[in-house]
């Protein structure tokens, strides 16, 4: 019986990793991926002063990639938080709509089960991907980090980047008290807000 309840679970969460409402654009014909596609690098600043640093992939996430550095820069998670904190899963941030900002556009979902073969990036801990709902073209700047292997997610969701420096800041929100979810199910949702107070590219 346990084993069914974990993994109805799982599928519950799959299912509810949700990037916000609005129409998704129509998906467009794969873009060309660069094999020596240059890297960059985002830190990102929480409010309570901790750090941490994603790599991006544009190898396997060229429009992802672009869309998440063009938010950055604009200073669109500035102020957001992360929202949905699941111990063994994943941590999601980057939804506007908690605290009033415009949704951004949605983009192409660049994985294999949308048409996307080239993104074979697995969802192993550290790695960064976006979130959407059932629509496959319907993510905009909802993002999560995986905790641990997410075997499910790998082909139905764009992997774009991983947590290369400050793993402990992300493993810190799972400390942070967390109330019931009816979305998901779980005890996922912050009591506390995990807030952002600033994004941006530097240097490796």
């Amino acid at each position: 019986m346990k084993k069914w309840i974990c993994l109805f679970l799982a599928a519950v969460m799959t299912l509810t990793l949700l990037a916000g409402c609005g129409k998704a654009e129509t998906a467009e014909e794969s873009p060309d991926v660069s094999t020596n596609a240059e890297h960059s690098f985002v830190l990102f600043t929480m409010e309570n002063g901790g750090t941490f640093k994603i790599e991006l992939y544009p190898e396997y996430a060229p429009k992802t990639v672009d869309n998440f550095l063009k938010l950055v820069n604009e200073g669109f998670y500035d102020g957001l938080t992360f929202h949905r904190v699941i111990e063994g899963f994943m941590a999601q941030g980057g939804d506007p709509t908690l605290s009033g900002k415009k949704e951004a556009e949605t983009i192409y979902g660049e994985f294999s089960s949308n048409g996307f073969a080239q993104n074979t990036l697995h969802h192993g801990r550290g790695v960064v991907s976006m979130a959407r709902t059932q629509v496959p073209d319907s993510a905009s700047s909802q993002f999560f980090i995986c905790y641990a292997d997410a075997n499910h997610l790998d082909g139905n969701y764009a992997a774009f980047g991983k947590v290369v420096e400050g793993m402990e800041t992300v493993d810190d929100f799972l400390k942070v008290e967390r109330s019931f979810s009816p979305s998901d199910g779980t005890n996922s949702t912050p009591v506390t807000p995990i807030v952002i107070a600033h994004a941006e590219v530097v240097d490796a």
